[in-house]
């Protein structure tokens, strides 16, 4: 299975970070360029902004846009690639498990990365060895790595077509279509999370969405602030509906990670 990379033209040491990773783990790769703040005009990014629960930094949008391109050249391609941010570390055991998700034909998505926030799952089956594959019912955080099917790439870019861009793991996490699980021990872990995973971090990075100032909703009208209260109310309610649909199903959980997966 072959990996995506995202990567800003810029991100040179993120870059190299990425091809030595690949080199490590024996992984085919193809870079895709990321969506640069600055090819964002002032009006693009008041148009494609205002339509989520707050104002998107341009960062967010840029980042959203980043993953959208991913998508459709995963429907392009009619098969699974990995799509993988650049700050993000996987586990030496990548390849093997990149291997056998090839073969999974029942799923749309598989997420491989963790990021401190429970989770609610069901119970697992081997997929190799002692890593299994853990139907994912709600994700609440992370799009820095996972395997992405045709199938979940059409479902995701329909919803682009009537939904307006939100933060991108928030905006997948949130499409209950799509056929979800999740690796567990976890096989990637973002650069900015090592520390609190006790993961040896080799490259020091600056996330540019949180090195942003939050956006300024003093320039928003009464009536946009009304209409970002009702959208995290019913942001708040699907995710209710959500956990009724599934219960019984699986339990709101921490996702293991095995720190020496990751020397």
């Amino acid at each position: 299975m072959n990996v995506l990379i995202i990567n800003l033209a810029e991100a040179t040491d993120r870059l190299s970070f990425q091809e030595k990773q690949m080199l490590r783990l024996g992984l085919d790769y193809e870079i895709l360029r990321a969506v640069s703040t600055q090819h964002i005009s002032e009006t693009t990014h008041y148009q494609l902004s205002m339509g989520w629960e707050r104002p998107l930094r341009r960062a967010e949008l840029a980042c959203f846009l980043s993953h959208h391109k991913a998508w459709q050249v995963i429907l392009k391609k009619k098969q699974p690639m990995l799509i993988l941010e650049d700050d993000a570390l996987l586990s030496r055991y990548s390849a093997v498990l990149l291997k056998m998700l090839e073969r999974q034909t029942d799923c749309d998505l598989v997420t491989l990365e963790v990021r401190g926030r429970q989770k609610l799952v069901g119970v697992g089956q081997t997929l190799v060895e002692d890593f299994s594959l853990v139907p994912l019912y709600q994700d609440r955080t992370g799009a820095a790595a996972y395997v992405l099917w045709p199938s979940g790439a059409q479902i995701l870019l329909d919803k682009a077509k009537t939904t307006p861009p939100g933060l991108a793991d928030a905006f997948i996490s949130s499409t209950y279509q799509l056929r979800c699980l999740q690796v567990e021990p976890a096989a990637a872990i973002q650069l900015d999370q090592c520390e609190a995973y006790a993961v040896n971090n080799t490259l020091k990075t600056i996330s540019s969405i949180s090195a942003e100032p939050k956006p300024d909703l003093t320039y928003a009208s009464p009536l946009e602030n009304l209409r970002f209260h009702a959208r995290r109310l019913g942001s708040q309610y699907r995710l209710g509906m959500r956990r009724i649909q599934v219960l019984g199903k699986g339990e709101r959980r921490l996702i293991k990670l095995r720190p020496e997966d990751f020397v």
